[in-house]
């Protein structure tokens, strides 16, 4: 039985959304510990390796174009119990893998499953919530979404401890199991069917067309995209940055996890509690300055030593990832409100353009900044840059409450004007 939208209270959906939300960090994080042994075991090289979490970007990218419009035209709900779905089969396939090739294809099908959960569920916040309010329950999701990249690894490793590589993927498979269970039970559909618009390729090309020719909804996405790559960097580095540079065993993965999370976690909370007191740019202005200032104390500790030890080579990320979680939520709340029906496609694009510059990263930048713990913090603060320059070009952030006058009408005719 499908529960009633007015069954979906705050204190549900934010804990509800945000473990949806965590397939992602899960999926990419949970077997860092185990990197070694899965090259061992299925005679991989670095290189492929390192593919293991671009295949999986890859994957989620390509997705996003469907989750979101699929979610316009047959409902929320639908979209995310068929991705959970899928996501325990992949898991299932991944825990099973005899060679390299295999576990790449079902990391590529990961990919492809989990964007439901984080695609559909902003778009689910939207539906729900309004102005501050959405900005405070989007900041909470995702402070909560924020625990899973510190959380993966110290699970992974413990598994890791006591069992072989394929038990995490199979601890995977159980949590996905979890999920589809708690959606089953509690998730309600929040787009019903008289608002929902025609799934066709014409208009919904038309609809991508228009999304990606607003400049303010391509610039907000790009700058909290590459915000987020001057922090992922060193996410998807972790092995050699942790076990390499900082000469750190497989439980050491936590030194550099759970001071960022810290920082995510408080950045996370004021921008929810700014939400109600001061405007989405300054709330943004503020987070610039907070990660300008992690940035800054990288890139100084970096030029003073070639031999970064914990604990002062990893609190600066729990400044950066403060700032960053501060940013954000106001960015995400705005550039949805860019099309307000068409929340599941603009949503789609958005996790699509931030999956791309992730793919880029994990697959190109952070092996070119393998060599140094310096080269990896200039990367780092390169992103922070680009975003800062998308935002500086770009209009000013502001909350849209209506619709457009060609949304109007596209909500009329099917398809757009």
């Amino acid at each position: 039985m499908t529960p009633s939208s007015n069954e979906l209270r705050p204190r549900a959906v934010v804990p509800l959304l945000a473990a949806l939300a965590m397939f992602g960090p899960f999926t990419i994080d949970t077997f860092f510990p185990a990197f070694a042994e899965v090259a061992a075991s299925l005679n991989a090289n670095p290189w492929q390796m390192q593919q293991t979490i671009s295949a999986y970007l890859l994957g989620y990218a390509l997705m996003s174009f469907v989750h979101g419009p699929v979610s316009d035209a047959h409902g929320r709900r639908r979209v995310i119990l068929f991705g959970v779905s899928s996501y325990i089969l992949a898991s299932i396939v991944c825990t099973l893998a005899p060679n390299i090739e295999t576990l790449l294809i079902a990391r590529f099908w990961q990919g492809c499953s989990t964007g439901a959960g984080m695609i559909v569920g902003r778009a689910i916040i939207r539906d729900r919530f309004h102005g501050g309010d959405a900005q405070r329950v989007m900041a909470w999701v995702s402070m909560l979404f924020g625990i899973a990249p510190a959380l993966a690894p110290l699970v992974g490793a413990f598994i890791h401890g006591f069992a072989s590589w394929r038990a995490i993927f199979a601890f995977m498979v159980v949590y996905g199991a979890l999920m589809l269970w708690a959606c089953i039970r509690v998730l309600p559909e929040t787009h019903p069917p008289e608002r929902r618009t025609p799934l066709h390729p014409r208009a919904l090309l038309a609809t991508y067309r228009r999304i990606g020719m607003d400049r303010a909804f391509v610039l907000w996405v790009g700058a909290a995209g590459l915000f987020f790559g001057g922090q992922f960097i060193y996410i998807s580095s972790a092995p050699v940055f942790i076990e390499q540079f900082l000469g750190l065993g497989t439980y050491g993965y936590a030194w550099y996890f759970v001071p960022t999370i810290v920082g995510m976690t408080v950045g996370s909370a004021l921008s929810a509690r700014l939400a109600a007191q001061t405007s989405p740019a300054r709330c943004t202005n503020i987070g610039l300055l907070v990660m300008i200032a992690g940035q800054a104390i990288n890139l100084a500790y970096n030029a003073v030593t070639e031999h970064p030890a914990v604990p002062w080579a990893v609190l600066p990320f729990a400044i950066y990832g403060c700032g960053v979680s501060l940013a954000t939520p106001p960015m995400n709340v705005a550039t949805l409100d860019r099309h307000p029906l068409h929340r599941g496609a603009a949503a789609s694009v958005q996790s699509a353009m931030w999956s791309l510059m992730m793919v880029f990263v994990s697959g190109f930048a952070a092996p070119l900044a393998h060599d140094s713990p310096m080269h990896l913090a200039l990367g780092s603060f390169a992103f922070w840059i680009a975003g800062a320059l998308c935002l500086w070009i770009g209009p000013q952030i502001v909350f849209l409450h209506v619709p457009t006058r060609a949304d109007a009408a596209e909500s009329e005719l099917g398809e757009p004007v």
